[in-house]
């Protein structure tokens, strides 16, 4: 019989600047798709992070992963990088990928993939009030 699954949830959070705008397109078609946020001089995000892993509890620590293990993983792959950042040119992953939220929570996604492999079950960006993006969405495979 298998240990059943609980999920463990963690917040953070990372200030970060960006630019939405793709290169492809005119300023023009630019504006109209992004609006304000096209800014030239960017803008600026608080963001919330909440990163979900999964497995079985381990019977020796009553843990499904140790808070400093997730903790570290989280702060290496993403924070260090992320956080008081402008996304177009200061991070790799953005410099030809437009950093919108949707596409921020696919990359935070794919750099925790590694660390966490097998555990890993959602991340959750929270841009604004109103905006939260989540990946996977659920039911999908990533």
């Amino acid at each position: 019989m298998s240990a059943p699954v609980v999920h463990l949830s963690r917040r953070y959070t990372f200030a970060a600047s960006h630019r939405l705008y793709a290169d492809t397109l005119s300023p023009e078609e630019n504006e109209a798709i992004f609006g304000k946020c096209a800014n030239p001089n960017g803008h600026g995000h608080n963001y919330g992070l909440t990163v979900t892993v999964g497995g079985p509890v381990d019977p020796e620590t009553g843990f499904v992963i140790p808070l400093t293990e997730l903790d570290d993983a989280v702060r290496r792959n993403v924070l260090d990088l992320y956080d008081h950042r402008y996304l177009n040119l200061d991070v790799e992953d953005y410099f030809h990928l437009v950093p919108t939220g949707e596409n921020i929570a696919r990359m935070v996604w794919q750099r925790l993939s590694g660390p966490l492999a097998g555990r890993l079950e959602r991340v959750i960006l929270d841009e604004t009030r109103n905006n939260r993006f989540e990946y996977p969405a659920a039911g999908a495979n990533p």
